[in-house]
């Protein structure tokens, strides 16, 4: 099988949509919502995350890279959060809710329990005039063109964009908090970065510059 000029064209077009929209995702930046939102982050005891489909893997990824600097997260399922899960986060906590249209029924209910329990709530949308964004304390603005696919249906740029605004908001948290590659290092000893982090805090001293 050999991919046809039509075909390789839409591959291509695939390397400008997502890098226009990373690009472009500057211009969105909400500076005093973001400060608001790692805030929230900073303070709270306890992280949920939780979106539906593609907006649901990438929230495990946040809870994940929270995991990592110490920031205890956990991913709850919109389907487990009606039956018990919700009762992870006290007052006080933070929940963030991706959703790009701001409308997931799933995640409506896990809204108002948070609003019950005095949890903060940020949402991370696209449409910021959505009820999930009217019932947030803080909404950060998911930008995104087009999806990538002909039919500009499937959950592709949005994700991409959805991922940037977690590592943003990770990369602020470590400079923040002032999280360091040792306290990383002991939390991850496994695999490759596991391994080059723990060998360079190792590495000999030479006039008071770190060996290379």
């Amino acid at each position: 099988m050999k991919l046809d000029h039509d075909t390789l064209q839409l591959l291509y077009d695939v390397f400008t949509i997502e890098s226009d929209c990373i690009r472009d995702m500057r211009a969105h930046f909400e500076e005093a919502a973001f400060t608001h939102a790692v805030r929230l982050l900073m303070s709270a005891e306890r992280i949920g995350t939780s979106g539906c489909g593609h907006s649901g893997f990438v929230c495990q990824h946040l809870a994940h890279l929270l995991c990592c600097i110490e920031r205890p997260a956990r991913f709850i399922s919109p389907a487990e959060a009606l039956h018990g899960a919700m009762g992870f986060l006290k007052a006080g906590d933070v929940m963030v809710l991706a959703s790009r249209g701001g409308k997931t029924a799933e995640l409506l209910p896990m809204l108002d329990i948070c609003k019950q329990k005095a949890i903060s709530v940020i949402v991370i949308t696209a449409n910021t005039s959505s009820v999930l964004a009217k019932g947030a304390d803080v909404v950060l603005k998911q930008y995104v063109n087009r999806e990538t696919d002909r039919d500009n249906a499937q959950g592709t740029t949005s994700t991409t964009s959805l991922y940037v605004m977690c590592h943003l908001l990770q990369t602020a948290l470590i400079e923040l908090t002032g999280y360091s590659r040792q306290q990383f290092a002991v939390n991850h000893p496994g695999g490759a970065v596991g391994e080059r982090l723990n060998k360079e805090d190792s590495a000999p001293m030479v006039k008071g510059v770190e060996s290379k």
